[in-house]
């Protein structure tokens, strides 16, 4: 290790001299309470370090010094149902030591060193080893098997390997690699600006279904695909996150709290522990990983986090796992950047932020996709990434936003106005849109109707319809409109009340699987169908408003999803012969 010192400090980040040979992104100890940092400038023999934790107290003079590796993330069992900071310190296990607040330079190990795991070998001896491959497996929890892979960069043959109990720092095999042997244990580092190696992406044909109505129906994303949910404050992003966090089909959750609101932050910690899994009834959390660096938290810390997140959710996608990553919010994120920027005293961007935010939010969301992961045996593996954006004002002109949407390929845009009038989730369905609708088309024909498409782009055109007519409405109101021009207004009516609109806490509709929502647009495509019919047949459209089946429409989201395909079918027979009844 090298040794240099302080030569000044402005906030989070000081400059060092006397560090010759130091190299970019090494971590570095600094003064008598070995604060972490990194190294982000190198000019001469002098540094630039972002200090991880708060710099109260550093003072010119202080030791800093050098460790001569990068800062990396340990990835081995033990990562599920953990909660962790911005540099992955595990949090539950800071409070047991030190109390309720962090203390400076405190370290504690990621992966707990005391506790032993189940190994089950897979590999044999004499097999030939390279990186990506699965030596064995670990029961991490009771819903997700830890496969012990090869780091990335081995291949050699396997000369031992040993069944039982170990911790994560036991040998458990080893590799004879040009003539010398290498021993293995099950857990392993990586940096966490260096992406993980994979053989091929593949295109993103599969949805992540999130049993949301408008997402996963209006407007679909893809696993290993790419989302932005902006809105302005009070318009339901973390709730939004939350819902995709809980119900999307991906097998492993990380949850990203980057810069956040301590409470909104403590909501999860308390809600996911209780949540249960749809797939197989335990607790959430034992497919999950949060990391919380809340807005309180050291600055430079904030700016890591996000790459500590996808470093871990890279890992888990080697396994051949789908993995969704929830990023809220990437502007406190672009905040921490900004104000590191300004004590770097670089020339700043538009609206102070500095001029590489585009290029370090695309090296974030790129590091997202569905791929052919390494190894010898073909393993698939995705990383979905979903970032809130909280825009100032809601104003999405702001760079933060407008670069978010050049990269990513899904926009759900939250409307302050539908939130004000309590439509939730409040995604402005004219403003929205995904570029991954033909993609994921087939699987829906395939496997839920093969009219799953057209029946989406029939509704959206009813929405664009209604919206064209409130001109007119405006003008002349709506009983001075022609009857085809109410139906209109009464089918757009049915699907933004009653299909857009989901209650997050509602027992029931807070998930809707797939086959219940393509049921249920089916039947207002078809009431909607059905009225246009009447209308031209001379019925009277005050007569179409009194239906006793519009009510029962209405609380189809609400009928439990064990009995939706009789009752569904009892309410599309019971619409047809009321229909009809006007007409006899």
């Amino acid at each position: 290790m090298s040794k240099g010192t302080i030569a000044n400090v402005a906030g989070p980040v000081i400059k060092a001299k006397g560090m010759r040979g130091a190299k970019m992104y090494d971590l570095v100890k600094v003064g008598d309470e070995d604060l972490t940092g990194e190294i982000i400038e190198l000019k001469g023999d002098i540094a630039t370090v972002q200090v991880y934790e708060d710099t109260t107290g550093l003072t010119p003079g202080d030791d800093v010094v050098n460790t001569k590796r990068p800062l990396v993330v340990e990835l081995g069992p033990g990562l599920m149902t953990s909660v962790y900071d911005g540099i992955q310190r595990p949090l539950p296990l800071i409070q047991e030591k030190a109390g309720a607040f962090i203390t400076r330079g405190i370290f504690v190990p990621a992966l707990d060193r005391k506790k032993k795991w189940e190994f089950h070998p897979e590999a044999k001896k004499q097999d030939e080893i390279t990186g990506g491959d699965i030596l064995g497996t670990v029961q991490e929890t009771p819903i997700v098997t830890h496969h012990i892979i090869t780091p990335p960069g081995i291949h050699g043959t396997l000369v031992s390997i040993s069944e039982g109990k170990h911790t994560v720092e036991d040998t458990i095999a080893v590799i004879k690699e040009n003539g010398k042997k290498r021993e293995l244990s099950m857990m392993h580092h990586w940096p966490v600006r260096v992406h993980r190696p994979f053989k091929e992406k593949l295109p993103p044909s599969l949805p992540l279904v999130t049993g949301q109505r408008i997402f996963d129906t209006f407007f679909p994303m893809a696993k290993g695909g790419t989302g932005a949910i902006p809105g302005g404050f009070g318009t339901g992003k973390t709730v939004s996150q939350h819902q995709l966090a809980r119900w999307s089909n991906a097998d492993i959750i990380i949850y990203i709290g980057c810069g956040e609101r301590g409470n909104e932050m403590t909501e999860v910690l308390r809600d996911f522990p209780e949540l249960k899994d749809p797939r197989s009834g335990e607790p959430l959390m034992n497919r999950t990983i949060l990391v919380a660096n809340t807005s309180n938290m050291p600055v430079a810390a904030r700016e890591a986090s996000v790459y500590t997140g996808i470093t871990m959710a890279e890992y888990y996608r080697d396994m051949g796992f789908d993995v969704a990553l929830m990023a809220d919010s990437t502007s406190r994120w672009a905040e921490a950047l900004r104000e590191i920027s300004g004590r770097l005293e670089e020339m700043p961007g538009e609206e102070g932020y500095p001029a590489y935010l585009a290029s370090r939010l695309a090296k974030f969301y790129e590091r997202a996709g569905r791929v052919t992961v390494i190894g010898s045996e073909k393993r698939e593996g995705s990383v979905s990434v979903v970032g809130a954006v909280s825009p100032p004002g809601g104003d999405f002109s702001e760079p933060v936003t407008q670069n978010t949407l050049r990269i990513t390929k899904v926009f759900w845009a939250l409307d302050s106005d539908l939130a004000d009038r309590r439509h939730f989730p409040s995604i402005n369905w004219l403003r929205s849109y995904s570029l991954y609708l033909t993609q994921v088309q087939e699987w829906w024909k395939d496997n839920i109707g093969k009219d799953w498409l057209k029946l989406r782009n029939r509704a959206m055109a009813l929405l664009q319809n209604e919206d064209e007519l409130q001109e007119i409405i405006r003008l002349v109101g709506p009983d001075a409109l022609p009857a085809s021009d109410r139906v209109v207004l009464e089918g757009a009516r049915v699907i933004r009340e009653d299909f857009l609109q989901q209650n997050a806490y509602h027992e029931i509709d807070t998930f809707c699987p797939d086959g219940k929502q393509y049921r249920m647009l089916q039947i207002m495509i078809q009431f909607y169908d059905l009225m246009n019919d009447a209308i031209k047949k001379g019925i009277e459209f005050e007569k179409l408003q009194n239906l006793r089946i519009r009510e029962v429409i209405a609380r189809m989201a609400t009928i439990p999803n064990e009995e939706w395909e009789k009752k569904f079918n009892t309410i599309e027979k019971d619409m047809e012969k009321e229909i009809m009844a006007l007409e006899g």
